[in-house]
């Protein structure tokens, strides 16, 4: 009997230490520089409101005439998802259109998407060259607002940044998002 619950012990304990040392493979591991913005409420949010939580973001802007709409309806069904799994998850877009996006405007987009705004910020109050340079350094990604031109060129990628505020993944956000392995990645943050 004793033999039986000594290895019934350790058989738990092999499957508790391999579910904790699981890793998301190929970690990128970029810090995000602090920042402050503001939200689509005229509230001020930034990475320090993050802290501790995971979170999921991306690149948009209200007058996308293509990518954009596509890309928040899959941010909202991947929000749904996380919430019926139970997994507490911030989401954060990024305006790459600041000086049309303003918080009003932001506001009504969301409302479009059936989104839980509780926990989903969309954010603005920073200069054009301040959002490409920002999407550079803490993304590696493109931001770039051609001159008279309404549309601006931006990634398409949704990001996953860990408890310490780093990008630790991205993912394609426009066609066929790996909606399980975000899901997944994001259970091995939290249980981390």
């Amino acid at each position: 009997m004793r033999k039986t619950s000594a290895i019934v012990l350790i058989s738990i304990l092999l499957l508790f230490t391999a579910a904790c040392s699981k890793k998301i493979p190929d970690a990128q591991n970029w810090p995000v520089t602090s920042f402050t913005f503001t939200d689509q409420n005229n509230q001020p949010f930034g990475l320090k409101d993050l802290k501790g939580k995971v979170w999921v973001a991306d690149f948009m802007f209200t007058r996308c005439a293509d990518v954009c709409p596509p890309m928040t309806a899959n941010m909202a069904k991947l929000q749904r998802m996380a919430k019926e799994e139970g997994l507490e998850v911030e989401f954060v877009s990024f305006s790459v259109d600041p000086e049309n996006d303003h918080p009003e405007q932001l506001k009504a987009y969301i409302e479009k998407f059936d989104a839980d705004t509780r926990h989903w910020h969309l954010l603005t109050g920073y200069t054009q060259q301040e959002i490409e340079a920002f999407a550079q350094k803490n993304f590696k990604t493109i931001v770039q607002k051609p001159a008279n031109q309404s549309q601006v060129i931006h990634g398409t990628s949704f990001y996953l940044v860990d408890q310490k505020g780093k990008v630790v993944q991205y993912y394609n956000g426009m066609n066929n998002v790996p909606y399980k392995k975000i899901l997944e990645h994001i259970k091995i943050l939290q249980s981390s």
